[in-house]
Parts: C-alpha cells; structure tokens; sequence
C-alpha cells in the first residue's frame, strides 16, 4: 500500500516555535530546516512526503522540484497551497494508498478528508516528525548487531560432542 503526506509548508512554518522563529530572520532558512526534518521523517516513515508552499502573491509559474529526495511544490501565481493539496488528495486517493494531509488549517482538514485524505495537524505531525528523530538517533547510537555465527547456534552439549569428535575423542 502506498502512503502519501502532503504538507502544508507555510502553514506548518507558522504552527512549530522553531520554524516561526527562524522565519522572522529568513523564510528561506524556515522552508531550508522544513525540507531537511520531512526529507528525515520521508527516509525514517517510508511515506513520500510532498510539500507544498504557496506563491499565489508572487510572479510567476510556480515550480516542481526535489531536493534532499523531497518532492516539493511551489505554486502557481493566483493558486494557493490549499488548492494544490486539495487537487493532489482527491488525485492520490485511492484503494491501495492512504493520503494524509498535514495542515492545522481547520477548512482544508475538512475539505480534503471529502476527498478521502486523513488529516493530521501541524502539532501531531511535529510529535511524529521528533519521535522518528529519537528513533533514528537510537538506532545510530546502537552497536552493530553481531554476525550470527555457526558455533552461537549450537547447544554446549553439542559444543562438546563435536569437539571431542575433532580431537579424535568418543
């Protein structure tokens, strides 16, 4: 089964402390640290995870890109995020996949579980986003599990029968 996250990139920006407040220095910086924790929790979680960031107030034709192997949608000029992430889960879902769509946008949580997304807030999304970090450092933290060898198999009995064989004992 295939899982799909699709993110609202500003609104998520507003709703976590540390991407508010390096948005007040540089929004670049924000958008920069959001792709780099998704990219992690994409890797870690195994759903593909696209991001969406509106630029219906800026110029232009919008963009479709990846980066750090995040799929990341920058809009059209007069399209919102909200609409893109509404097009793409009633697009994706289906029977054989499950959308989420990552948003405290009350309106848009509405909108896209119509279309059959589940819908997952800004606050629940930085719980899983944490917790897979934890688990990501734990894992890097453990020793390297250990080769299986023939003799860690083996019963000491059956240790000390096959030694007595290969000393040419009975």
């Amino acid at each position: 089964m295939k899982q799909f996250m699709l993110v609202d990139g500003y609104n998520i920006i507003g709703a976590w402390s540390e991407l508010r407040k390096l948005a007040d220095e540089s929004l670049e910086d924000a958008r920069d640290r959001l792709i780099e924790l998704l990219a992690e929790y994409q890797g870690y979680s195994g759903k593909r995870v696209i991001l969406v960031f509106d630029a219906h107030q800026v110029p232009g034709a919008g963009g479709h890109y990846k980066q750090s192997g995040l799929e990341i949608i920058y809009t059209k000029e007069k399209e919102t995020a909200d609409e893109v992430i509404e097009r793409l889960a009633g697009q994706l879902s289906g029977r054989r996949s499950i959308v989420q769509v990552a948003t405290s946008d009350s309106v848009e949580q509405h909108v896209t579980f119509g279309r059959g997304a589940l819908r997952i807030s800004a606050r629940e999304l930085l719980i899983a986003v944490k917790e897979s970090e934890s688990n990501i450092r734990i894992k890097l933290n453990e020793p390297a599990p250990r080769k299986s060898s023939f003799d860690s198999a083996l019963s000491e009995d059956m240790k000390q029968l096959l030694e007595k064989w290969r000393r040419g004992l009975r």
